[in-house]
């Protein structure tokens, strides 16, 4: 029969305990060790530019869903559901491929190309309600001209310290403890 020779058996072991060797002998040791030099491969890796995220031909995205973004970004279509009818899809379709990361980006980009061209003409009418005959409309485009060039009221509320009340409770945070007096 075998002997169990399982990490509970009765053997002798050694055991070292590093936190009891001085500092000084650890100190020597690691002193004494000169780290390898890297292979040369290894540092020509590091010569060469990262590889680019986006390797491979772009992605397809099918005529119809092009037809479709173009339409919701240009505004003719409001809605996915009239978007797929016009470019004959269903809704459900068109909805999952404008899940897809590549498709969903290229709305973005068309969305934010089509923002870029039109804030021109955004400001322009901003200028222009400045001199417009509705008071309301010259007071909010001049608000806004000024929030743009950096003059603007303060957005938060200030805080009223000193406060006198006049009626209801009244809590006394105070550390001199006063006599207390009751009003009728």
């Amino acid at each position: 029969m075998r002997k169990d020779r399982s990490p509970r058996s009765t053997q002798k072991r050694d055991v070292w305990c590093v936190a009891a060797m001085s500092a000084g002998v650890q100190g020597a040791i690691m002193e004494n060790i000169i780290p390898p030099m890297p292979a040369k491969r290894a540092l020509a890796a590091l010569d060469q530019p990262a590889p680019a995220a986006d390797i491979g031909p772009p992605k397809r995205i099918s005529p119809k869903v092009r037809a479709a973004t173009d339409a919701m970004v240009s505004g003719e279509c409001k809605n996915i559901t009239d978007a797929g009818a016009k470019v004959g899809l269903a809704r459900e379709s068109l909805s999952r491929a404008l899940s897809v990361p590549h498709i969903a980006e290229h709305l973005r980009q068309k969305v934010l190309r089509h923002l870029a061209i039109h804030a021109a003409r955004a400001g322009a009418t901003k200028v222009e309600l400045l001199d417009s005959s509705n008071e309301m409309a010259r007071d909010r485009a001049s608000t806004f001209v000024l929030g743009l060039a950096g003059i603007q009221p303060a957005t938060s509320p200030s805080v009223n310290v000193n406060i006198e009340v006049k009626a209801g409770y009244v809590i006394d945070l105070s550390d001199d403890p006063a006599p207390m007096r009751t009003i009728p």
